[in-house]
């Protein structure tokens, strides 16, 4: 079975606008959409719609509004484990406009002691081998970490959980961004994940890239750029990460692992919101893996789920009915 850790869980609030943000001024709204979020959970909904077994782990009172928003969207296949704690989850906000901008405004969430975080890694070590045991073949095998961390976590929580679950023989996906991101880069080799997925200025920045060039990578890729891209992605795989996969936006993906790099360009999609499209994509690479996907065909299937996403509205996500008319085309780089 797929398992999901989502340590710093919220409740998503997406509010559309019928035209652009005015800074300073009243903003009328033309919907209100609020779903139980944090990526890992994004990720589950989506592997399970697509047909797959998941179990989410996440921390949530027990009375907490976000595990009644998670029964609202009960689907078959999808498995809840909450690990009780104090405290409600955070509420973030999605600003959306009509041209696909979206501005993201997230709570902290609340602080999570040593003995909170203990629990919620005995939660998650259980569900994977667990998964381990189930015999489902290509079903299982994926302990997927996402997200933010939150307040009173060490940076490094998700470098530990990597060595935590590495007997496992689970493979390892982690999602993350600032601090804890470069924490796992600095853990590496010894915490490698099989999977990380970097935007262009968080890859430069993992890569060590002065902070210009860094920032260049993605609007070098939507120039047909893409061996810097590559060159950055190669040091981390030199550091034993098995696969990274770098989302470009409108530029498409770049994957690369020992055995070469590849680009999908990004279908034509007139974009409504950008919420849950890179938890799409690492849904859609998973998926494609466990159905025996090689390279290519994860890299496509990433793109396709990630496109998708950012295709619907407020905090939709896609199922196999949304996927765009024409496959991602994929080109080998190297």
């Amino acid at each position: 079975m797929i398992v999901t850790l989502t340590p710093n869980p919220s409740l998503d609030r997406t509010v559309a606008l019928p035209g652009p943000l005015v800074r300073g001024g009243v903003n009328r709204l033309t919907s209100v959409v609020t779903d139980p979020g944090g990526k890992g959970v994004n990720v589950a909904r989506v592997l399970v719609s697509s047909g797959l077994e998941v179990t989410t782990v996440l921390p949530a009172a027990e009375h907490d509004p976000l595990r009644a928003a998670l029964d609202a969207v009960a689907q078959p296949g999808l498995t809840v484990t909450a690990v009780t704690v104090p405290g409600a989850a955070r509420v973030n906000t999605a600003v959306t406009e009509p041209d696909g901008t979206t501005t993201k405004i997230n709570e902290p969430g609340a602080e999570r002691g040593e003995a909170e975080r203990t629990a919620i890694e005995k939660a998650l070590l259980a569900a994977v081998e667990a998964g381990g045991r189930t015999g489902e073949g290509d079903s299982a095998g994926w302990a997927i970490l996402s997200g933010s961390l939150p307040p009173g976590a060490p940076t490094d929580w998700y470098a530990r959980l990597v060595a935590l679950l590495r007997p496992t023989g689970a493979s390892i996906a982690v999602d993350t961004s600032d601090a804890p991101l470069a924490a796992l880069a600095a853990a590496l080799p010894d915490a490698a994940p099989d999977l990380i997925k970097p935007n262009g200025e968080e890859l430069g920045q993992l890569a060590g890239l002065p902070a210009e060039r860094a920032m260049a990578l993605e609007d070098g890729a939507m120039r047909g750029e893409y061996g810097p891209v590559v060159e950055a992605a190669r040091v981390l795989v030199e550091r034993g990460v098995a696969t990274v996969m770098a989302t470009l936006g409108a530029a498409g993906a770049v994957l690369v692992t020992a055995e070469g790099a590849w680009h999908a360009a990004a279908p034509k999609i007139h974009v409504l919101s950008t919420v849950g499209a890179g938890d799409s994509s690492v849904a859609g690479y998973v998926l494609a893996d466990v159905r025996g996907g090689d390279a290519t065909e994860r890299l496509r299937t990433a793109v396709a789920y990630g496109s998708a996403a950012a295709g619907l509205p407020g905090t939709a996500l896609p199922t196999t009915s949304d996927l765009p008319a024409g496959s991602p085309v994929v080109t080998r780089l190297a």
